[in-house]
């Protein structure tokens, strides 16, 4: 494990740096023009999967890259003899990568982070995915794993709730159920602070990050609302990697074998098609 000093000094300005990331409007992040992304599915703590990513990214030697992850916590990693997950320590190589790479790495908010941070339970079968990431965090950091959760909080506030590319892609983690399309605004997106209500459930952020609606009307009607053509999201797991629920969206999922990312090209306009020649296995 990381000395636990020098790990909160490094948290405490990656989570700087996520906020001041540029072309940042509030939580919503305008990528710059001709950017070539690499987006990956939820991570869940997978490390190896993460250093794989990585290796294709290249971000050092590829210097109009731009890496998004999502959903780092909250995974089946854990410490042995009831120690806890072990999810946190992908959150400490993001935050050391948006240190190398402060304008070049994104991260979107989760619903499993939002839950951690908002403590609002979340659970897999008899297991309180909340507790058991705190436990693996004292298990890992013992006297100092207060400070470091705090310090883990000020990243989920800190992280993007959506990124849109020059070409009309949109990146979120989901998007609002139909119900509540009908008020979903980007503008939310774009105010800082948001109200905390939003991330209770009912609320713009709370829906955005659990909504599980991939209807052909309800993607359409979403992408109207953030001025877009297409959707890269995650939440929903795939066996394969990937999934294409109707004709303007993409899911990726990077947890198990196989894991998908996309590498997309941002210079001039696409299509699913082409979209789709852009998945890698990781």
């Amino acid at each position: 494990m990381p000395d636990p000093n020098r790990l909160l000094t490094t948290l405490r300005r990656a989570a700087r740096l996520f906020r001041a990331t540029p072309g940042r409007i509030g939580f919503f992040t305008e990528l710059p023009q001709g950017a070539e992304i690499v987006v990956v599915g939820d991570l869940h703590g997978q490390v190896e999967n993460f250093r794989r990513v990585l290796l294709l990214a290249d971000l050092a030697r590829q210097p109009r890259r731009h890496l998004i992850v999502q959903e780092i916590i909250h995974g089946p990693f854990e410490y042995p003899d009831d120690g806890g997950d072990k999810s946190h320590q992908l959150l400490d190589l993001v935050a050391a990568l948006k240190c190398q790479f402060p304008e070049r790495v994104h991260y979107l908010l989760g619903n499993h982070e939002l839950a951690q941070w908002r403590k609002q339970r979340i659970g897999k079968g008899h297991v309180d995915q909340n507790a058991w990431f705190v436990q693996g965090v004292v298990t890992a950091y013992g006297s100092a794993a207060k400070d470091i959760l705090a310090a883990y909080e000020d990243i989920f506030a800190a992280a993007d709730l959506a990124l849109r590319s020059s070409n009309r892609i949109f990146f979120s983690h989901t998007l609002p159920p139909a119900k509540a399309m009908a008020d979903f605004t980007l503008a939310t997106l774009q105010t800082d602070p948001i109200a905390a209500a939003e991330y209770a459930s009912g609320g713009a952020v709370h829906g955005l990050l659990w909504g599980r609606d991939v209807t052909e009307d309800n993607v359409q009607a979403y992408l109207k609302k953030v001025d877009a053509d297409w959707l890269i999201s995650g939440h929903i797991p795939s066996e394969q990697g990937y999934r294409v629920p109707n004709s303007r969206q993409i899911i990726l999922d990077a947890l198990a074998s196989p894991a998908c990312c996309m590498v997309i090209p941002t210079a001039a306009p696409t299509t699913q098609d082409e979209l789709l020649s852009r998945i890698r296995t990781l």
